[in-house]
């Protein structure tokens, strides 16, 4: 069985003995759930204020939403769970904005909105344009989400920002050059070098 499919089952069956009751199987369900929540409000609050903040507050409220409401999940698969999370996601990042003046609130109005993964996607996207076996294609063919949103949260803070700007974003060269202050072929190696960090990071996140 593929690690991701491990992986899957090991959520889900914490999710199913969670619902029975087990607290212990709920507080470890989350956990994992935490860098993939916080990832997601990175993504959110970004994309709309184009400036660095802190989401914590967001990504706590989210889990403890979820956490008090798990009973109202009706789904029975990963992609519906996260999907699940995202929405509580959404709904709180959208008032957090609110509390912000001016050109802020207008950018919600432009919010790219981020799809349920399905079955053998990503919320991280490869460049379509990169042909053969490229560290961007090893990496971003994992299917799992919370394994690759562990494996970001471990890299360092340009690492993470170039990854989140081009993959998950899906900005131009150009714009993630912009937005970094930065030459585009300087972005380009910078975002080689991510992706082959978190490569060898997914490895760590995985086990043997």
């Amino acid at each position: 069985m593929p690690d991701s499919d491990i992986n899957t089952s090991v959520l889900i069956g914490l999710l199913d003995r969670a619902r029975d009751g087990d607290d212990q199987a709920r507080d470890e369900l989350f956990e994992r759930c935490r860098h993939y929540v916080a990832l997601l409000a990175r993504v959110h609050i970004e994309s709309w204020l184009q400036a660095k903040v802190d989401p914590s507050d967001l990504v706590q409220q989210t889990l403890l939403e979820a956490y008090r409401g798990l009973d109202g999940f009706q789904g029975q698969t990963e992609g519906e769970w996260l999907a699940w999370l995202k929405q509580i996601l959404k709904h709180n990042a959208t008032d957090y904005i609110r509390s912000y003046k001016g050109t802020a609130k207008r950018r919600i109005q432009r919010e790219v909105p981020m799809e349920a993964p399905r079955h053998g996607s990503s919320l991280f996207r490869i460049d379509p344009s990169d042909p053969g076996d490229t560290p961007s294609q090893l990496v971003m063919q994992h299917e799992n989400e919370i394994q690759l949103a562990e494996a970001v949260s471990r890299l360092d803070e340009d690492h993470q920002q170039v990854i989140l700007l081009r993959n998950v974003q899906r900005m131009s060269f150009n714009e993630v050059a912009e937005r970094m202050g930065r030459s585009r072929p300087a972005v380009q190696m910078l975002w080689l070098r991510a992706l082959k960090k978190l490569k060898d990071l997914l490895h760590d996140v995985e086990g043997p």
